[in-house]
């Protein structure tokens, strides 16, 4: 597997990271269906270093992935468009309104989370509750509106290079 993920990352490096990480099996399976090969690590691994095109293969499925977040972007980016372009004032806002309720819900939990009282039976779930709201809310609202750190990972490799 090592030896599959070094050569990823000189090729495709966006496919490197999945399959080096918790979805690496589902990256396996469509690198393994790219290369027309068994559904294994070895296979997929012997397929992709003796395949003389094997960077080209991968680099495509690398492109394939970056074509789906961007037009998920692109989709977001238009519905705010539209809704714009709208004369119902509610309509034109909701987004603003949306990250403005959990921009507050966010403080207001933290807060009481830090100076608040919990019992001791309930910090677990005090704990979930803000690991959510931190890693899923408040994450997804400063996406939304400041964008992810893609742009930001291809400037840097650009200038690498």
């Amino acid at each position: 597997m090592n030896e599959l993920i070094q050569f990823l990352a000189r090729t495709a490096p966006a496919l490197a990271s999945i399959v080096a990480g918790p979805i690496g099996g589902l990256a396996v399976s469509a690198i393994a269906k790219k290369f027309g090969v068994e559904d294994t690590v070895d296979a997929v691994t012997k397929a992709v270093v003796e395949d003389p095109e094997a960077a080209l293969k991968l680099a495509q499925i690398d492109l394939d992935k970056l074509k789906a977040e961007y037009a998920n972007t692109a989709d977001a980016r238009d519905m705010q468009k539209i809704a714009l372009q709208q004369s119902d004032i509610f309509s034109k806002r909701f987004t603003m309104y949306l990250t403005v309720f959990w921009s507050v819900a966010a403080a207001a939990y933290v807060g009481f989370i830090t100076f608040g009282v919990i019992p001791e039976n309930n910090v677990r779930f005090a704990d979930t509750i803000l690991g959510f709201i931190l890693g899923t809310v408040v994450s997804t609202v400063l996406n939304f509106w400041f964008g992810s750190s893609i742009g930001s990972k291809e400037k840097g490799e650009a200038l690498r290079k």
